[in-house]
């Protein structure tokens, strides 16, 4: 059970008086929607697979029962590492059924990362596919299992037949489990969910939600949208993020609708599937919407069940919003973090007359100030930090109170490490950042964990990463570097290298440039901010060369 949960009792007692957090927990709400909504489709995803809201909870409640077979016992965490897929559904609600504490984890992390995550945060239970995108999980499961001590079971969706004896295969469990019919023990104010998060450092973070923060996240989330039942989103984002799990599927299960997971992204198939599925709006990163409008421009065609996107990751320019537009498509930012997602939007009735100006104002019931290095407020129009405080935020980092203690103060503020100002109606305007992180279509990634992977690169000196602005990914990855005597480093000759040592794909150079020397501070810290201005400078001459 998972206690050190940062929740200030006078905030508590405030949001139940306010009707902001409630008795019913997650598994309260599906029970009752499960039954409402029994014969309407709630998942499907691209290859095939398509679940009712009443066959989810069936099948659901035939894991659980596995689960509490293995010893589950509420408030244990269940780590479950899967793809796009339907049956994601299936396991989350499982656990919901049993009290456990949902941890969705990155298909593509590697072995090395699931030992250190899962022995970091206690899982008791790890769920994959038997294979996936060449990988076969079972295999490295039974490879590392010796080095995860507290795991109690593992359990393994598959699509594709298993070749291992001895392991349980989620078709076996649907089988021959009988469904668990009692009522989950999990309180309302308990831990329900874990999120990794990398933020600004590069170690993965793991930030701790309760049932109620869920609920009121996603319940503030859709209350401006009007959505009904006959909404279909896709969701092409990672269900290991807010985006596709919060927002994709939990807060699509609170008005009933129908959520299309698409596995394999690419626009020409995104708009096949939406034409087909009749999907009504989605939330994801930009590139998204862009390659979609960009490929409606070249082959033609329209998407006409498709009302709204609303664009995470990065502030959305005007020229975006007004060619959506031209499609019948209204694009509103969304602002948030991990921590605090989302808790900024843009209503739906200004996205075409703010026009990218604004980032938005906050949802019903939460609060945001701008401030200084001293955490005071600064005056309307002032740039500052970005802060947030209420009931839709995490309650704190899993076993790290120190890096809690950063994050959160005493009062309840989320300080996001975002610079931006508010103007006198509440409107906020990110204007930048003051973490050294890279946000790449909608992933953060941290400059430092490049330059790491860097250090020792073949004729590679001083060097040092920062984003560069990018019409389609918002930003992409930069290194600046001093050419060691005699060489000349390329990005081929970069990524080689990093593969060669495995480095993920993720954190590789798409740009390089180079420099007579990196700028630092007296105490030895990249002046990254000179390095922004060099390359702005850069790319204006370049466009005036074209």
């Amino acid at each position: 059970m998972i206690s050190d949960l940062r929740i200030d009792e006078e905030r508590k007692r405030m949001y139940y008086e306010k009707g902001y957090w409630g008795t019913s927990t997650l598994s309260d709400i599906w029970s009752s929607q499960s039954k409402k909504y029994a014969q309407h489709v709630y998942v499907k995803d691209t290859e095939g697979h398509s679940y009712t809201y009443g066959e989810i909870d069936q099948a659901a409640a035939r894991v659980a029962t596995w689960m509490k077979e293995v010893g589950v016992e509420n408030g244990d965490i269940v780590t479950f590492q899967l793809p796009k897929w339907a049956e994601f559904a299936i396991i989350y609600v499982a656990c919901l059924k049993v009290g456990a504490v949902m941890h969705p984890y990155a298909v593509r992390n590697t072995d090395q990362d699931l030992i250190e995550t899962v022995n970091s945060v206690g899982t008791a239970v790890y769920i994959a596919p038997t294979f996936y995108h060449n990988r076969n999980y079972e295999m490295e499961y039974r490879a590392i299992c010796g080095s995860m001590p507290n795991l109690k079971g593992a359990l393994f969706v598959d699509r594709i037949a298993s070749t291992i004896p001895g392991e349980v295969s989620l078709s076996c469990v649907l089988t021959n489990c009988e469904p668990l019919d009692e009522p989950s023990p999990s309180k309302s104010d308990e831990a329900a969910c874990i999120l990794s998060t990398s933020g600004s450092t590069g170690r993965p973070k793991q930030a701790v939600f309760t049932h109620n923060t869920i609920l009121f996240s996603e319940r503030a989330y859709i209350a401006p949208m009007g959505f009904t039942e006959d909404d279909i989103v896709w969701m092409p984002s990672p269900l290991n993020h807010a985006t596709g799990f919060y927002h994709g599927l939990i807060a699509t299960m609170l008005f009933g609708g129908c959520a299309i997971l698409q596995e394999c992204y690419s626009p020409e198939s995104a708009v096949k599937l939406i034409r087909e599925e009749g999907c009504t709006w989605s939330h994801g990163a930009t590139p998204f919407i862009y390659d979609l409008l960009s490929y409606l421009d070249e082959h033609g065609g329209s998407l006409p069940s498709m009302r709204f996107y609303i664009c995470g990751g990065a502030p959305v320019p005007s020229s975006m919003i007004e060619h959506a537009s031209r499609y019948g498509i209204l694009l509103s930012e969304s602002y948030g973090s991990t921590e605090s997602c989302p808790h900024v939007y843009v209503p739906l009735d200004k996205c075409l007359e703010w026009n990218g100006a604004w980032s938005g104002i906050p949802y019903e019931g939460i609060e945001v100030r701008v401030v200084d290095a001293n955490h005071n407020e600064v005056p309307r129009g002032a740039q500052g930090e970005e802060a947030s405080r209420g009931p839709h935020q995490f309650v704190g980092y899993l076993n790290e109170p120190e890096r809690t203690d950063r994050a959160l103060d005493s009062d309840g503020w989320f300080y996001s490490g975002d610079l931006c100002y508010m103007d006198e109606e509440g409107r906020i305007r990110i204007s930048g950042r003051m973490k050294e992180i890279i946000i790449r279509g909608g992933e953060n990634i941290s400059c430092n964990e490049v330059d790491q992977q860097l250090d020792g690169c073949p004729g590679v000196g001083e060097h040092a990463t920062i984003g560069a602005p990018d019409k389609r990914m918002g930003e992409r990855i930069c290194t600046f570097l001093v050419p060691k005597p005699g060489a000349k480093p390329t990005v081929e000759s970069i990524t080689e290298y990093l593969a060669e040592k495995g480095t993920p794909k993720r954190v590789w150079p798409e740009r390089i440039e180079y420099i007579d020397r990196i700028p630092y501070t007296p105490t030895g810290k990249v002046q990254r901010f000179k390095l922004a201005a060099e390359l702005l400078l850069r790319m204006r001459e370049e466009r005036n060369e074209r």
